[in-house]
């Protein structure tokens, strides 16, 4: 019982709230860390998502995860996502070794939790031009970097959903 109780304890200690998040980072850039950000949906965890964020985590010592809330997912996907809740997206992710702090958001855009993290590094997926990116001329106005990951063909959670209906 002891290992489970101790998970649960790490997990509720990486989930982290929006109110606590800005503090945390710059706790972390005091001590020296490069602080990676983010974001997405994380519905069905696949190889893919495992590849992306093994590369965002090389960027730098601690890797954030933003997550969308149930609610935005939603409003982005539509009424039939998500498949997973918000809670065990997040439980999901934290057991990643890779992923050090999840936060939740529920805007549609995770504009508002960059400006609050700061990261060093703000990544996103190749399928994103630079310029679409959000957050990514916020965090190079102060010297961060903004990288983009190529995804692992074929693996996506549109494609897991339909091979299942």
């Amino acid at each position: 019982m002891g290992g489970v109780t101790e998970y649960l304890v790490n997990m509720k200690k990486n989930l982290i709230s929006k109110s606590k998040i800005a503090g945390l980072s710059r706790r972390l850039k005091g001590q020296g860390k490069k602080v990676v950000f983010t974001n997405g949906v994380f519905d069905i965890i696949h190889r893919g998502h495992v590849e992306y964020l093994r590369k965002a985590k090389s960027f730098g010592d601690i890797l954030i995860v933003g997550l969308n809330t149930d609610g935005s997912v939603r409003r982005l996907k539509g009424e039939s996502r998500p498949v997973q809740s918000q809670t065990d997206r997040a439980v999901i992710l934290l057991a990643l070794r890779m992923v050090d702090f999840v936060v939740l958001f529920g805007e549609d855009t995770p504009d508002r939790l960059i400006k609050l993290v700061r990261p060093d590094v703000l990544v996103k997926g190749a399928d994103y031009k630079f310029n679409e990116i959000v957050g990514a001329s916020f965090v190079r106005s102060y010297g961060g970097q903004v990288k983009r990951v190529k995804l692992t063909s074929g693996r996506a959670t549109s494609t897991i959903l339909r091979r299942l209906r």
